[in-house]
């Protein structure tokens, strides 16, 4: 079912950090933007103060004064985003990143400098301000900022811990999280100018705030890209993130989730060492926290967590993370419930997991959800309820609210959906096609699937790359086969082009009236040429045409073992035969080849019984061998039911690939069959 995601498809997406330094301005300033005369003077302004720096490089305390008065006028401005485009055409990048390093002095001169690391602190606030807009990011980077940024880092190991080294540090490491926000080259960039190392240093630096800001940057610069996540964790930041986890600063572990939710992401090995390192209790203790962001990042993390196996599901739910968990369900908080539902989603795929969430209260709320107009939140929802339909003790409870979902599901509603069907992304059409196998109504699946093309997009999904998307499009066909078809052991076996005359058992192999012989194995078998004629066209030809058994009387028959024979005949006579499973093959090929379609059906319908996991690809040659139509509908229903196991054995692609078209035409066919019920009306 397309509500059994993978671990990356539908999973709530992660933001790499954007710091605004939100203490610094004013929320409630109003933003304008300049045109006119103001401008003119805004820029005028920036022009002047860009002279300041440039002419302001020396460590004479007039010149550090004055750049350091420049610095805190450009990022006072800066704090406008509408004024941002103005004070980068006023030249002020180079002017600012030249500021980042401090004047050159003599090797020998250990005096005390006017304004030591001020300017640069000034400067490195300045252009993370400005790089708030992504399209300065590159020009910034392009003036050399990054390795001034780096080295500011690092300012403490030079100089005795002060306010001014600090705040110095701190606003590197926030410049680095604006420039590196959403873009992959500028992260690689910092990882190759060393940014890195100092970063996961600054983890354990006595002040908080550097922490935070340390953090922030690692979690921008881990946001998709393995090779700084693979840095960050070389550079054993993992017990110090997982420390920070335990703060009672919320700030601090807000920061320290959301570097190692970043890490995990889409990261196997990483999620692996993560939970080695002792992650998982903190992670879980935050679903408690004051703190809402935190309490989103934890319930995000767990899902994160509980995709890597069984067991760390179990883990999850016994360490105490299922209450906390249904509790954000009753949450005002969108968000809040959207990650909670997701790590409830994940949880509820383990049959240990599903009745203790249901005990827990979890079951309600969850159905409650339903009828959210946020897509995710209701998403998430259906997917934990999907898990928790699993275990007999929710099971009733979720298929009635199934039920009601399919009640809904025609006139506006579903005329809406086939519209995203057509024209939304491929993601959301797939998604939209799986669902609507499971909730259409049989009346409409002509128009969905036929007339709106949903069925390729379900055949497409077995063509994916993904093994996940191929068991969702195998699920939601089954599901659709089995409200479109129902086959039986005669199901729609083709008359016989003359009417049928059943002599009867007494007659089978009987010489009284006899009027041809058979010779098989060497033994005779009496037969009656009116009977013959009326049960198929093979032997009507044989009897009735040009080949010269037609007046013989004795007609040998090789290649055709005995009790095949004798089966063959009896059905012939009776129109019934029991077909046992040892001669079910062999009778199947008689019949083939003597075009007895009823006996076919009877041999196919044995077979079928016998079709296992070592062998349905054999029992699909056979079905193509001979014509076998049902047993050929019989193996690709099997197939599609059994998807899962049948993926992880060899050749499985190569026979989904040989049954495409066949599982097209079956469903062509299925899906365009008169309704039976709709034709008493």
């Amino acid at each position: 079912m397309e509500l059994q995601r993978s671990e990356d498809q539908g999973l709530p997406e992660r933001k790499g950090q954007k710091r605004k330094l939100e203490e610094e301005i004013q929320e409630d300033r109003e933003i304008s933007l300049p045109t006119g005369a103001a401008r003119r003077a805004l820029l005028a302004e920036v022009t002047a103060q860009v002279t300041v720096l440039e002419s302001a490089l020396t460590w004479r305390e007039s010149d550090r004064s004055a750049a350091k008065r420049a610095t805190h006028v450009l990022a006072e401005l800066a704090k406008n985003e509408e004024v941002v485009n103005v004070i980068v055409e006023g030249g002020a990048v180079p002017a600012l990143v030249k500021h980042l390093q401090a004047p050159p002095c003599e090797d020998r001169d250990r005096s005390p400098k006017p304004f030591e690391h001020e300017v640069e602190k000034g400067s490195a606030f300045a252009l993370g301000l400005l790089a708030v807009k992504p399209e300065h990011q590159q020009l910034i980077v392009d003036s050399g900022a990054l390795s001034h940024l780096v080295n500011l880092l690092r300012r403490h190991k030079d100089s005795s811990i002060s306010r001014a080294v600090i705040s110095v540090i701190r606003r590197a490491a926030d410049a680095l999280t604006n420039l590196a926000h959403e873009n992959s080259s500028i992260k690689t960039r910092v990882r190759m100018e060393g940014g890195i190392p100092p970063l996961v240093e600054l983890l354990e630096f006595t002040d908080t705030k550097v922490q935070r800001a340390a953090a922030g940057a690692l979690r921008t610069l881990a946001f998709k890209n393995d090779e700084n996540k693979n840095q960050i964790v070389e550079c054993n930041a993992l017990p110090t993130l997982i420390l920070m986890l335990r703060s009672e600063d919320a700030a601090i572990h807000y920061e320290a989730v959301g570097v190692i939710g970043n890490l995990v992401h889409s990261s196997p090995n990483i999620k692996r060492e993560v939970l080695a390192a002792g992650a998982l209790q903190p992670v879980i203790g935050l679903l408690n926290s004051c703190c809402s962001e935190s309490q989103r990042e934890a319930a995000l993390l767990l899902g994160q967590f509980a995709a890597t196996d069984s067991d760390c599901k179990v883990h999850i739910v016994q360490r105490g993370a299922v209450r906390p968990l249904i509790e954000m369900l009753h949450s005002p908080d969108v968000q809040l419930k959207e990650m909670s539902t997701f790590a409830l989603g994940r949880l509820a795929q383990d049959t240990h997991n599903q009745t203790g969430i249901a005990h827990s209260g979890g079951l309600v709320p969850l159905l409650k959800l339903l009828d959210s107009k946020n897509g995710s939140l209701q998403h998430n929802a259906a997917f934990a309820l999907y898990g928790l339909a699993d275990n007999e003790a929710t099971k009733d409870c979720v298929a009635k609210t199934l039920k009601r979902l399919e009640e809904k599901i025609h006139g506006r509603v579903l005329n809406h959906l086939l519209y995203l069907m057509r024209i939304a992304e491929k993601p959301v059409q797939r998604r939209v096609a799986l669902a609507l196998a499971f909730l259409c109504s049989p009346d409409d699946q002509r128009t969905i699937f036929i007339d709106n093309n949903g069925l390729e997009l379900l055949l497409g999904l077995l063509g994916s790359t993904s093994t996940k998307q191929q068991l969702d499009g195998a699920v939601a066909l089954y599901k659709l086969s089995n409200k479109a078809m129902t086959l039986s052991p005669m199901d729609a076996a083709p008359p016989s082009p003359t009417p049928q005359v059943y002599l009867g058992e007494q007659y089978v192999n009987n010489a009284t009236l006899s009027d041809v012989t058979f010779l098989v194995e060497g033994r005779r078998f009496y037969a009656h040429r009116i009977c013959l004629l009326a049960s198929s066209d093979a032997f009507r030809a044989m009897f009735d045409g040009g080949y010269r058994e037609k007046d013989a009387r004795d007609i040998e028959i090789p290649n055709i073992k005995w009790e095949v024979f004798e089966l063959m005949m009896r059905f012939i006579y009776t129109g019934s035969v029991d077909v046992t499973l040892d001669i079910a093959q062999d009778l199947l090929r008689a019949a083939d080849q003597y075009l007895l379609e009823g006996l076919k059906r009877l041999c196919e319908y044995t077979i079928a019984q016998d079709i296992s996991l070592e062998n349905v690809s054999s029992m699909y040659e056979l079905s193509e061998a001979f014509h076998a139509i049902s047993l050929r509908h019989t193996c690709i229903l099997f197939i599609l039911e059994h998807f899962d196991k049948l993926s992880a054995r060899p050749g499985h692609l190569h026979l989904i690939q040989r049954i495409v078209p066949e599982i097209r035409n079956y469903f062509a066919k299925a899906l365009t069959k008169p309704n039976p019920h709709k034709l008493r009306l």
